[in-house]
């Protein structure tokens, strides 16, 4: 699974969650939602790092 796929996913997954806690004001939502965040966090970093460097390769 590519890292935009994976992003993705973790957005779905945070919408999710969000709205049961928003709606519902599940707890265990609360805590999966801040998860998705803290993943989505890590992975926008890697994703950047690969933009990167594809654009400094592609310039060499």
């Amino acid at each position: 699974m590519t890292l935009h796929e994976q992003l993705v996913e973790q957005f779905e997954i945070y919408m999710t969650e969000s709205g049961k806690f928003e709606s519902k004001g599940t707890k265990a939502s609360a805590t999966r939602t801040r998860k998705a965040l803290s993943e989505i966090a890590k992975l926008c970093k890697e994703r950047r790092k690969e933009i990167q460097d594809a654009k400094d390769a592609a310039e060499a």
